[in-house]
């Protein structure tokens, strides 16, 4: 195998992406790469002898490009960064805030990467541990792990009525929030739904934890921030009546069913995302681009 061998993983919901996969495939072997496909869509983009397995087989190549959107890389982020696989992010979406090539600039700039230049942008994650109450009988319940990069989100259903979420800073009682929710974020999540629920900006570059409400019922509650060292709890409070039933959203784009009294427990990843980016790059530079005054520009 040669000494730089390269991931393709694609999103095939975004017209165009498997067409430039197929296209990368065949320019990286030209350039005397290896190259292979996410065995999940290698036959869909014809190239079904070159399937590789993430992340089980992640460590075959160098770093992974991934096709997409901002919800590509995030899923790419949480299936990868336990392995340490660098990632390239080409925004085949809207707005494209994580992710650092657009298709056109693809050809232009690979060659940096698969000759090993760029530099790495290292992202914080966090990790939830959820326990489920057993409704009779004693014990802890089923415990299951999840992984965000950018928030993990504590929410009603889609009926109109309050919920109530108690959090906690290394088992101190911080406050109980009452409204729509809560979001637990991660510095690289503060640009995401944290801000739309009025969170604060924060360089992704630390290891913070953001807990914001997501319209609180009060006039004085504020998002709060964490260190990078502290175990945050979440527990949904008992409330009368129906509907009780509540969620949990990683990256918005898994969701659970959280009974009340089931306990969430969120502290820093032991691991980092690891995006690639070309020499120079830089956050703020970004954040005035991508959200100008005003709000998001097409």
């Amino acid at each position: 195998m040669p000494e730089r061998a390269v991931g393709i993983m694609v999103n095939l919901d975004k017209p165009g992406a498997a067409d430039t996969a197929s296209k990368l495939f065949h320019y990286l072997i030209q350039a005397g790469a290896d190259a292979f496909v996410d065995a999940e869509v290698a036959a869909a983009v014809g190239l079904p002898e070159r399937a590789l397995r993430f992340p089980d087989e992640a460590d075959r190549v160098a770093f992974v490009v991934v096709l997409g959107g901002d919800g590509t890389l995030l899923r790419a982020a949480r299936l990868l960064a336990p392995r340490g696989t660098p990632l390239l992010g080409v925004n085949f979406g809207r707005l494209g805030f994580l992710t650092e090539l657009e298709p056109r600039e693809l050809e232009a700039e690979l060659p940096l990467f698969v000759a090993g230049g760029g530099q790495l942008d290292e992202r914080a994650m966090i990790q939830a541990e959820v326990t489920v109450r057993e409704a009779a009988g004693g014990g802890t319940g089923r415990t299951r792990s999840l992984l965000a990069l950018n928030e993990l989100t504590f929410h009603k259903t889609a009926y109109a009525r309050l919920v109530e979420v108690e959090a906690y800073v290394d088992t101190h009682h911080l406050a109980t929030f009452s409204g729509d929710g809560l979001i637990v974020a991660t510095p690289t999540g503060t640009t995401a739904y944290s801000l739309s629920a009025g969170g604060p900006i924060v360089d992704p570059s630390l290891s913070l934890l953001v807990l914001t409400p997501i319209c609180p019922h009060t006039l004085y509650s504020r998002p709060v921030v964490v260190g990078p060292e502290a175990t945050v709890g979440v527990i949904f409070r008992e409330s009368e009546g129906p509907f009780q039933e509540c969620t949990m959203t990683v990256d918005g784009q898994e969701a659970y069913a959280i009974q009340p009294g089931t306990t969430i427990t969120i502290r820093r990843a032991p691991f980092r995302a690891r995006l690639l980016r070309r020499p120079g790059w830089s956050f703020f530079e970004v954040l005035r681009r991508k959200l100008p005054e005003g709000g998001l520009h097409d």
